[in-house]
Protein backbone atom coordinates (compact mmCIF):
# COMPACT_ATOMS: atom_id res chain seq x y z
CA UNK A 1 0.00 0.00 0.00
CA UNK A 2 2.88 2.36 0.83
CA UNK A 3 4.52 1.60 -2.52
CA UNK A 4 1.29 2.39 -4.36
CA UNK A 5 1.01 5.72 -2.52
CA UNK A 6 4.61 6.64 -3.40
CA UNK A 7 4.11 5.72 -7.05
CA UNK A 8 0.92 7.77 -7.19
CA UNK A 9 2.74 10.73 -5.59
CA UNK A 10 5.55 10.52 -8.15
CA UNK A 11 3.03 10.27 -10.99
CA UNK A 12 1.19 13.38 -9.76
CA UNK A 13 4.45 15.32 -9.45
CA UNK A 14 5.47 14.40 -13.01
CA UNK A 15 2.01 15.24 -14.34
CA UNK A 16 1.98 18.62 -12.59
CA UNK A 17 5.49 19.43 -13.80
CA UNK A 18 4.47 18.65 -17.37
CA UNK A 19 1.30 20.72 -17.03
CA UNK A 20 3.27 23.71 -15.68
CA UNK A 21 5.74 23.51 -18.55
CA UNK A 22 3.13 23.11 -21.30
CA UNK A 23 0.22 25.33 -20.26
CA UNK A 24 -0.06 28.70 -21.99
CA UNK A 25 -2.14 30.38 -19.28
CA UNK A 26 -0.01 32.06 -16.61
CA UNK A 27 -2.45 31.85 -13.71
CA UNK A 28 -3.18 28.20 -14.45
CA UNK A 29 0.55 27.44 -14.37
CA UNK A 30 1.02 29.33 -11.09
CA UNK A 31 -1.80 27.48 -9.34
CA UNK A 32 -0.34 24.20 -10.57
CA UNK A 33 3.07 25.32 -9.30
CA UNK A 34 1.63 25.93 -5.82
CA UNK A 35 0.04 22.47 -5.87
CA UNK A 36 3.38 21.05 -7.03
CA UNK A 37 5.12 22.67 -4.06
CA UNK A 38 2.64 21.19 -1.61
CA UNK A 39 2.96 17.71 -3.12
CA UNK A 40 6.74 18.04 -3.16
CA UNK A 41 6.61 18.83 0.54
CA UNK A 42 4.70 15.58 1.04
CA UNK A 43 7.39 13.78 -0.97
CA UNK A 44 10.06 15.13 1.38
CA UNK A 45 8.01 13.87 4.33
CA UNK A 46 8.03 10.42 2.74
CA UNK A 47 11.84 10.72 2.58
CA UNK A 48 11.90 11.59 6.32
CA UNK A 49 13.27 15.08 5.59
CA UNK A 50 10.80 17.06 7.70
CA UNK A 51 12.86 20.27 7.77
CA UNK A 52 13.07 20.31 3.98
CA UNK A 53 9.35 19.52 3.73
CA UNK A 54 8.42 22.46 5.96
CA UNK A 55 10.64 24.81 3.97
CA UNK A 56 9.27 23.57 0.64
CA UNK A 57 5.66 24.06 1.69
CA UNK A 58 6.33 27.49 3.23
CA UNK A 59 8.69 28.92 0.60
CA UNK A 60 8.21 26.83 -2.55
CA UNK A 61 4.47 26.35 -2.38
CA UNK A 62 3.55 29.38 -0.29
CA UNK A 63 5.59 32.56 -0.62
CA UNK A 64 6.85 31.88 -4.15
CA UNK A 65 3.33 31.12 -5.34
CA UNK A 66 2.00 34.35 -3.85
CA UNK A 67 4.83 36.33 -5.46
CA UNK A 68 4.07 34.78 -8.85
CA UNK A 69 0.33 35.49 -8.50
CA UNK A 70 1.12 39.09 -7.56
CA UNK A 71 3.43 39.50 -10.56
CA UNK A 72 0.83 37.94 -12.87
CA UNK A 73 -1.83 40.35 -11.60
CA UNK A 74 0.42 43.35 -12.24
CA UNK A 75 1.23 42.15 -15.76
CA UNK A 76 -2.30 41.18 -16.76
CA UNK A 77 -3.60 44.71 -17.33
CA UNK A 78 -0.79 45.93 -19.62
CA UNK A 79 -0.92 42.66 -21.53
CA UNK A 80 -4.67 42.98 -22.02
CA UNK A 81 -4.23 46.51 -23.39
CA UNK A 82 -1.51 45.43 -25.81
CA UNK A 83 -3.10 42.18 -26.96
CA UNK A 84 -5.26 43.77 -29.66
CA UNK A 85 -2.33 45.46 -31.39
CA UNK A 86 0.39 42.92 -30.67
CA UNK A 87 -0.99 39.53 -31.52
CA UNK A 88 1.65 36.85 -32.11
CA UNK A 89 2.40 36.24 -35.78
CA UNK A 90 3.08 32.82 -37.23
CA UNK A 91 6.83 33.48 -37.13
CA UNK A 92 6.70 34.22 -33.42
CA UNK A 93 4.57 31.16 -32.82
CA UNK A 94 7.08 28.96 -34.64
CA UNK A 95 9.91 30.54 -32.67
CA UNK A 96 8.00 29.83 -29.46
CA UNK A 97 7.56 26.19 -30.47
CA UNK A 98 11.28 25.88 -31.20
CA UNK A 99 12.08 27.35 -27.79
CA UNK A 100 9.71 24.90 -26.10
CA UNK A 101 11.28 21.93 -27.86
CA UNK A 102 14.79 23.17 -27.04
CA UNK A 103 13.85 23.62 -23.36
CA UNK A 104 12.32 20.13 -23.27
CA UNK A 105 15.44 18.56 -24.79
CA UNK A 106 17.71 20.45 -22.39
CA UNK A 107 15.60 19.32 -19.42
CA UNK A 108 15.70 15.72 -20.64
CA UNK A 109 19.49 15.93 -20.99
CA UNK A 110 19.89 17.30 -17.46
CA UNK A 111 17.59 14.60 -16.10
CA UNK A 112 19.55 11.88 -17.87
CA UNK A 113 22.83 13.33 -16.62
CA UNK A 114 21.59 13.41 -13.02
CA UNK A 115 20.31 9.83 -13.33
CA UNK A 116 23.66 8.64 -14.64
CA UNK A 117 25.50 10.49 -11.86
CA UNK A 118 23.33 8.88 -9.19
CA UNK A 119 23.65 5.41 -10.72
CA UNK A 120 27.42 5.82 -10.97
CA UNK A 121 27.81 6.45 -7.24
CA UNK A 122 29.62 3.70 -5.34
CA UNK A 123 27.72 1.52 -2.89
CA UNK A 124 27.47 2.68 -0.18
CA UNK A 125 27.48 6.27 -1.40
CA UNK A 126 30.14 8.57 0.10
CA UNK A 127 28.80 10.66 2.97
CA UNK A 128 30.03 12.98 5.70
CA UNK A 129 26.94 12.32 7.84
CA UNK A 130 28.78 10.21 10.47
CA UNK A 131 31.47 12.88 10.87
CA UNK A 132 28.85 15.63 11.17
CA UNK A 133 26.83 13.61 13.69
CA UNK A 134 29.96 12.92 15.77
CA UNK A 135 30.65 16.67 16.02
CA UNK A 136 27.03 17.59 16.76
CA UNK A 137 27.58 17.81 20.52
CA UNK A 138 30.12 20.62 20.09
CA UNK A 139 27.35 22.89 18.75
CA UNK A 140 24.91 22.11 21.55
CA UNK A 141 22.20 21.47 18.96
CA UNK A 142 20.05 18.36 18.67
CA UNK A 143 18.84 19.01 15.13
CA UNK A 144 21.53 18.06 12.57
CA UNK A 145 19.89 20.21 9.88
CA UNK A 146 20.23 23.34 12.00
CA UNK A 147 23.81 22.39 12.81
CA UNK A 148 24.65 22.04 9.12
CA UNK A 149 23.01 25.34 8.20
CA UNK A 150 24.37 27.45 11.06
CA UNK A 151 27.72 25.77 11.78
CA UNK A 152 29.10 23.46 9.10
CA UNK A 153 27.78 25.48 6.12
CA UNK A 154 27.22 28.82 7.82
CA UNK A 155 28.70 30.84 4.93
CA UNK A 156 26.12 29.39 2.50
CA UNK A 157 23.33 30.28 4.90
CA UNK A 158 24.64 33.82 5.35
CA UNK A 159 24.84 34.35 1.59
CA UNK A 160 21.28 33.02 1.14
CA UNK A 161 20.00 35.71 3.51
CA UNK A 162 21.99 38.38 1.66
CA UNK A 163 20.57 37.21 -1.70
CA UNK A 164 17.04 37.43 -0.26
CA UNK A 165 17.76 40.99 0.84
CA UNK A 166 19.16 41.89 -2.59
CA UNK A 167 15.97 40.52 -4.18
CA UNK A 168 13.95 42.96 -2.07
CA UNK A 169 16.21 45.83 -3.13
CA UNK A 170 15.53 44.83 -6.73
CA UNK A 171 11.76 44.89 -6.15
CA UNK A 172 11.92 48.26 -4.41
CA UNK A 173 13.94 49.68 -7.31
CA UNK A 174 10.87 49.20 -9.54
CA UNK A 175 9.08 52.03 -7.73
CA UNK A 176 8.68 55.31 -9.68
CA UNK A 177 10.89 58.19 -8.55
CA UNK A 178 7.96 60.09 -7.06
CA UNK A 179 7.08 57.19 -4.72
CA UNK A 180 10.65 56.21 -3.81
CA UNK A 181 10.82 55.61 -0.06
CA UNK A 182 7.03 55.46 0.19
CA UNK A 183 4.73 52.58 1.08
CA UNK A 184 3.34 49.69 -0.99
CA UNK A 185 -0.40 49.46 -1.53
CA UNK A 186 -1.96 46.15 -0.50
CA UNK A 187 -5.45 46.54 0.94
CA UNK A 188 -8.43 46.72 -1.47
CA UNK A 189 -10.93 49.58 -1.21
CA UNK A 190 -13.28 47.30 0.74
CA UNK A 191 -11.73 44.28 2.47
CA UNK A 192 -13.94 41.14 2.52
CA UNK A 193 -15.40 40.52 5.96
CA UNK A 194 -14.01 36.95 6.21
CA UNK A 195 -10.50 38.32 5.56
CA UNK A 196 -10.93 40.96 8.26
CA UNK A 197 -12.12 38.29 10.68
CA UNK A 198 -9.11 36.09 9.91
CA UNK A 199 -6.79 39.08 10.32
CA UNK A 200 -8.15 39.62 13.82
CA UNK A 201 -8.11 35.97 14.92
CA UNK A 202 -5.13 34.30 13.24
CA UNK A 203 -2.12 36.55 14.07
CA UNK A 204 -1.88 35.70 17.80
CA UNK A 205 -2.02 31.98 16.96
CA UNK A 206 0.44 32.41 14.10
CA UNK A 207 2.94 34.29 16.28
CA UNK A 208 2.84 31.51 18.90
CA UNK A 209 3.38 28.88 16.18
CA UNK A 210 6.28 30.90 14.72
CA UNK A 211 7.96 31.27 18.12
CA UNK A 212 7.54 27.55 18.72
CA UNK A 213 8.98 26.65 15.30
CA UNK A 214 11.96 28.92 15.90
CA UNK A 215 12.65 27.56 19.39
CA UNK A 216 12.14 23.89 18.61
CA UNK A 217 14.29 24.17 15.47
CA UNK A 218 17.45 23.79 17.56
CA UNK A 219 16.57 20.21 18.47
CA UNK A 220 13.72 19.15 16.13
CA UNK A 221 12.30 19.98 12.67
CA UNK A 222 11.66 23.72 12.41
CA UNK A 223 13.86 26.80 12.23
CA UNK A 224 14.21 30.36 11.02
CA UNK A 225 12.83 30.09 7.48
CA UNK A 226 9.69 28.30 8.61
CA UNK A 227 9.12 30.65 11.55
CA UNK A 228 9.86 33.73 9.45
CA UNK A 229 7.42 32.61 6.76
CA UNK A 230 4.62 32.19 9.31
CA UNK A 231 5.30 35.65 10.77
CA UNK A 232 5.34 37.16 7.27
CA UNK A 233 2.00 35.51 6.47
CA UNK A 234 0.42 36.91 9.64
CA UNK A 235 1.67 40.42 8.87
CA UNK A 236 0.44 40.20 5.28
CA UNK A 237 -3.04 39.13 6.38
CA UNK A 238 -3.25 42.14 8.67
CA UNK A 239 -2.14 44.51 5.89
CA UNK A 240 -4.41 42.91 3.27
CA UNK A 241 -7.39 43.33 5.59
CA UNK A 242 -6.59 47.02 6.01
CA UNK A 243 -6.08 46.77 9.77
CA UNK A 244 -2.53 48.13 9.40
CA UNK A 245 -0.97 50.04 6.54
CA UNK A 246 2.28 48.83 4.98
CA UNK A 247 5.23 50.82 6.33
CA UNK A 248 7.24 53.24 4.22
CA UNK A 249 10.19 51.48 2.63
CA UNK A 250 12.40 54.23 4.06
CA UNK A 251 11.21 53.56 7.63
CA UNK A 252 14.25 53.12 9.89
CA UNK A 253 12.73 50.36 12.03
CA UNK A 254 11.81 48.36 8.92
CA UNK A 255 15.29 48.70 7.47
CA UNK A 256 16.84 47.75 10.81
CA UNK A 257 14.70 44.59 10.83
CA UNK A 258 15.73 43.77 7.27
CA UNK A 259 19.49 44.07 7.78
CA UNK A 260 19.62 43.14 11.48
CA UNK A 261 19.74 39.37 10.98
CA UNK A 262 22.45 39.24 8.29
CA UNK A 263 24.42 41.98 10.10
CA UNK A 264 24.42 40.06 13.39
CA UNK A 265 25.33 36.85 11.56
CA UNK A 266 28.28 38.62 9.90
CA UNK A 267 29.37 40.24 13.16
CA UNK A 268 29.42 36.92 15.00
CA UNK A 269 31.29 35.45 12.03
CA UNK A 270 34.09 38.02 12.33
CA UNK A 271 34.06 37.63 16.10
CA UNK A 272 35.06 34.02 15.51
CA UNK A 273 38.56 35.24 14.56
CA UNK A 274 39.06 36.41 18.15
CA UNK A 275 37.09 33.93 20.29
CA UNK A 276 37.22 30.72 18.22
CA UNK A 277 39.09 29.07 15.37
CA UNK A 278 38.20 31.50 12.58
CA UNK A 279 35.45 33.10 10.55
CA UNK A 280 31.96 31.82 11.46
CA UNK A 281 33.38 29.57 14.20
CA UNK A 282 31.73 29.41 17.59
CA UNK A 283 33.44 28.75 20.94
CA UNK A 284 32.04 25.47 22.21
CA UNK A 285 30.78 26.69 25.65
CA UNK A 286 28.51 29.36 24.10
CA UNK A 287 27.90 27.89 20.65
CA UNK A 288 24.19 27.20 21.18
CA UNK A 289 23.32 30.64 22.66
CA UNK A 290 25.15 32.35 19.80
CA UNK A 291 23.36 30.24 17.19
CA UNK A 292 19.98 30.87 18.83
CA UNK A 293 20.68 34.61 18.90
CA UNK A 294 21.55 34.57 15.20
CA UNK A 295 18.42 32.55 14.40
CA UNK A 296 16.19 34.94 16.38
CA UNK A 297 17.50 37.95 14.45
CA UNK A 298 17.29 36.06 11.14
CA UNK A 299 13.68 35.04 11.84
CA UNK A 300 12.64 38.70 12.13
CA UNK A 301 14.68 39.67 9.06
CA UNK A 302 13.21 36.85 6.97
CA UNK A 303 9.68 37.73 8.08
CA UNK A 304 10.12 41.40 7.15
CA UNK A 305 11.84 40.59 3.85
CA UNK A 306 9.25 38.05 2.68
CA UNK A 307 6.35 40.30 3.67
CA UNK A 308 7.78 43.29 1.82
CA UNK A 309 8.62 41.15 -1.21
CA UNK A 310 4.96 40.17 -1.48
CA UNK A 311 3.85 43.76 -0.80
CA UNK A 312 5.89 44.91 -3.79
CA UNK A 313 7.43 48.27 -4.64
CA UNK A 314 6.22 51.57 -3.19
CA UNK A 315 3.09 52.94 -4.79
CA UNK A 316 2.40 55.83 -2.38
CA UNK A 317 4.61 58.85 -1.87
CA UNK A 318 6.41 58.95 1.51
CA UNK A 319 4.68 60.81 4.30
CA UNK A 320 6.23 64.22 5.07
Amino acid sequence: MTLLFDLALVAWLIALAGHIAMTREDRNAIVAFIAFGLLLGLAWVRLSALDVALTEVAIGGGVTGVLLLSAEAHLRKPLAQDSAQDRPHDGRRRLGNVGTIAAALASAAVTAGLALAVLALPTPAPTLAPVAAAALDTTGLGNPVTAVLLAYRALDTLLEKVVLLLALVGVWSLAPDRTWGGAPSLAPAVAPEPLVYLARVLPPIGVVIAVYMFWVGADAPGGTFQAGTVLAAMWLIVMLAGLRQPPDTAHRVLRLLLVGGPALFLAVGFLGFFIADGFLSYPEPIAKPLILGIEAALTLSIAATLAMLVAGPAQKAPEP
